[in-house]
Order: C-alpha cells, then structure tokens, then sequence
C-alpha cells in the first residue's frame, strides 16, 4: 500500500478546514417546513392495557427462554393474585408504563412472584405494547437482581 502524498494531505487539511469555517456560521431556528416535516416527536397517551392482557405474553416468553437457553422444562402454568403495583409511577412526560405483581405456578408445583410492568409502544419497532417480566427466583442471567428487585418501580 502505497502512502498518501503530502499535496493530498495538504488539500485533505484544507477542505477540512474549509468545511470546519463554514460550520462556525449562526444558528438559526427551524423553519416551518422542517418544524412539520417528520419531526412530530413521540406522541405518548397513557393507553396501557390491564395487567392481566400480558400475562399470555409472560407465559410464552418465559417458556421460550426456559428451554432455549437454560434448557429447562419449566413452564408457568396459570397466574392467581394479579394487581397493579404502580401506574406512570415518575413524570408524565416518561414512556408511560403500568407495573404489575402477581404468583406464577409453575409445572414443578412451585408458586412463585412475578414482576412485570407494561410499557405503552414498547413492543418490537416500537408497535404494540411491550412486556417487560421477572420471576423470583428463575432470573438465571441476574437481569433484574437481587430478587427482581429492578422489575419493580
């Protein structure tokens, strides 16, 4: 490979230094083409659903990641004592989320707590609603510990 010459150096420095004088100029505000163009920001309304639509979506993703990763058998067989812990629990302008608590049995025969919260446009690309979930006890890659502890708000 060949080094670059020092008259392409030289020109490379001054059409930096060119493109860096001309960045120097006054800030303007937007105009309103570019205020309505595409530039309409996040447009949150507080439409969560209850906790118990993401209970089906709880159960399959905790399934999934039983047998995929930790290759278990495990699988939460039903949900009892579900209720909302805290709704838009910081400021209004956050992505708005409802927090969630609830027992999970499990097909080994053990109950144990689930923490969950829902977030408004959360789900994949930003469509639907995301879930957001943790089992005491089973957060095998300390994601959420110790004891879900950050799955709460």
């Amino acid at each position: 490979m060949r080094a670059p010459s020092p008259k392409s150096l030289r020109f490379a420095a001054l059409l930096g230094l060119m493109f860096g004088a001309l960045s120097l100029g006054e800030a303007r505000a937007a105009n309103p083409l570019e205020l309505n163009f595409w530039l309409s920001g996040p447009r949150y309304d507080g439409a969560v659903v209850d906790c118990d639509k993401a209970l089906p979506t709880i159960a399959t993703q905790f399934w999934e990641k039983e047998s995929s990763f930790w290759n278990s058998s495990l699988k939460i067989t039903s949900f009892s004592a579900v209720r909302e812990v805290a709704f838009r629990p910081w400021q209004s302008d956050n992505i708005p989320r409802r927090f969630c608590t609830g027992e999970a049995l499990l097909n080994d025969g053990k109950v144990r707590k689930v923490h969950f919260s829902i977030m408004e446009d959360g789900g994949f690309a930003g469509y639907g609603d995301g879930v957001e979930w943790c089992v005491v006890g089973l957060d095998r890659n300390w994601a959420y510990n110790p004891a879900c502890r950050s799955a709460k708000p």
